[in-house]
């Protein structure tokens, strides 16, 4: 009896670590988001997730701080701030954000890329090397870009104005001969009012001094680095300002603006 009381234990004791392992494994194909891009768009730039709370989700990623203070870059583990003077400063783990996109990279592919001329080339030449359009994906580029042009936005005061109201006051930033890490998320079309559809990048400098949401980019001779995620996983606040908004509006004339280089090419 005391011999199968015994066995027992330790095939409980197993299970339960394969079940651990599972769920790690699992973790690495979900992309997590806090909030909607809906949410930030009307003007709810205050989140209850905090930097600490968002690294149990993933390594790297983007998105904002609360009050609209920036352009985060989840990198490596670290979370950057790329504030308003163009500045990247590691942020503590108190520190929270309105929105937020975070994944545990994993190089599932490479896609080497030869010449790209601008930002909408190089969306295009990374689609055409992926598997299908309705999965999402967390790309890495690391190298010596020719050219980055990067905004990023101040602190905001209530009552808050709306993201497209914000952005006619953004700060450009021009890079030339600039050696960093582009970072983007690509997510399907249906997550309209959710997540951006198509690519979103973000950017930092080699010595994470820099950076800022890219509106475009121009480099030779770089790779792509490529993981797939077959999972969504979407955390909602429960701020007021969240529960009281209302979200039938179709927003997707207004993201587009606020995603657009305002440059005449």
């Amino acid at each position: 009896m005391k011999f199968t009381n015994k066995l027992y234990s330790v095939f409980l004791l197993l299970t339960i670590f394969l079940f651990s392992l599972c769920g790690i494994s699992c973790a690495g194909d979900s992309i997590y988001q806090y909030s909607t891009i809906d949410s930030l768009l009307i003007g709810n730039y205050d989140g209850e997730l905090t930097i600490g709370g968002l690294k149990k989700y993933g390594d790297t990623g983007l998105g904002t701080f609360n009050q609209l203070d920036g352009e985060m870059v989840f990198l490596d583990g670290e979370v950057y701030k790329i504030n308003a003077r163009g500045k990247a400063i590691r942020m503590d783990d108190n520190e929270r954000t309105p929105f937020a996109a975070a994944a545990f990279f994993k190089t599932g592919k490479i896609i080497k890329l030869d010449s790209v001329k601008s930002l909408e080339d190089l969306n295009d030449k990374i689609s055409q090397s992926l598997d299908s359009e309705n999965l999402f994906y967390v790309i890495r580029i690391d190298g010596k870009f020719r050219k980055i042009r990067t905004r990023s936005v101040p602190a905001q005061q209530k009552p808050y104005p709306p993201l497209k109201e914000v952005v006619k006051d953004q700060s450009i930033f021009g890079f030339k001969d600039v050696s960093g890490t582009l970072i983007g998320i690509k997510s399907p079309s249906y997550v309209k009012g959710i997540g951006v559809p198509g690519f979103h990048w973000h950017f930092i400098t080699k010595e994470r001094s820099s950076g800022g949401h890219v509106l475009n980019c121009v480099f030779k001779n770089l790779a792509a680095k490529v993981g797939t995620y077959n999972e969504f996983q979407l955390q909602l606040p429960e701020t007021k300002s969240f529960l009281d908004a209302k979200f039938g509006q179709d927003r997707q004339k207004e993201l587009k603006e606020v995603e657009k280089d305002s440059e005449k090419k």
